[in-house]
């Protein structure tokens, strides 16, 4: 199982293929680096992708104090990874809660960037009924420690309404929420209550940069990646048919095939 040591722990990744510029994605919250299996599977024939579980998730360590979590500290902790492993620059790639880290690392690590992918994310701070919203979900773990009750109630919008991929997309994503640790949740809604918003940084991303969004995404729909790209110089938009905010695991085919086109360009 490899891992690397970072603050606050061990972080857990999964690496595979050879190829540069190596590809590393960053997961969604509240699941975890299994979730890019498709896109290893796929990709790795090509290239070195790279997947890491954040701190608090996955096979990685969980602290339990809650200001040991930040969209920044995950940035360091996936630039660490990158220099531990001497494959930069890399095409970093978020979707989500991933999104908001790759957004950090372009403020604090742009020097290591060849490329970016910026999937199913928006730039903004969250909104007071989202905050208000995360309040309720880290009571209510605080409580209960129970992840299953959270995975329930977060799947019905993370995955599209009709993508055809939709029950087994379901089932894996609860699998993989389930098995996360309470401190960890918690520690993940804290640092997303509190990042701050990206959006005055797109205009100054040099890199290339792909925005792929799901046609069905109800968290970042459609309309708030064309704006996003429409900011970030020469970013390409592409949007995931037959998916929702999972768009990697609703509809892999052609989010495989909209991240190979974009590696070929670079």
């Amino acid at each position: 199982m490899p891992t690397i040591d970072v603050p606050n722990g061990h972080l857990h990744y999964l690496d595979k293929g050879s190829g540069q510029p190596a590809l590393v994605l960053v997961h969604a919250f509240p699941l975890s680096a299994a979730m890019w299996r498709p896109q290893l599977a796929a990709l790795a024939t090509r290239h070195r992708v790279i997947a890491p579980d954040l701190r608090g998730f996955g096979k990685s360590d969980a602290p339990t104090e809650r200001d040991a979590y930040s969209v920044e500290a995950w940035a360091d902790d996936v630039a660490a990874l990158v220099a531990a492993l001497q494959v930069e620059p890399v095409v970093l790639g978020g979707l989500s809660l991933g999104g908001y880290v790759a957004f950090a690392f372009v403020r604090r690590h742009r020097t290591a960037l060849a490329g970016l992918v910026l999937a199913d994310t928006r730039p903004g701070s969250d909104k007071p009924e989202v905050l208000a919203r995360r309040e309720k979900q880290q009571h209510e773990l605080q409580c209960a420690g129970e992840p299953a009750e959270l995975a329930d109630l977060l799947l019905g919008a993370l995955v599209g309404a009709t993508s055809t991929r939709r029950q087994a997309v379901l089932a894996l994503a609860r699998e993989l929420m389930a098995g996360a640790r309470p401190e960890g949740l918690i520690g993940a809604l804290e640092a997303m209550k509190k990042r701050p918003s990206s959006t005055p940084d797109l205009a100054s991303i040099e890199v290339p940069t792909l925005v792929a969004v799901g046609e069905q995404d109800q968290p970042s729909p459609p309309e708030v990646a064309r704006e996003m790209a429409d900011a970030i110089p020469g970013a390409r938009l592409t949007i995931i048919a037959d998916a929702g905010h999972l768009s990697n695991l609703e509809n892999p085919a052609a989010f495989n095939q909209a991240l190979e086109t974009f590696l070929d360009g670079i």
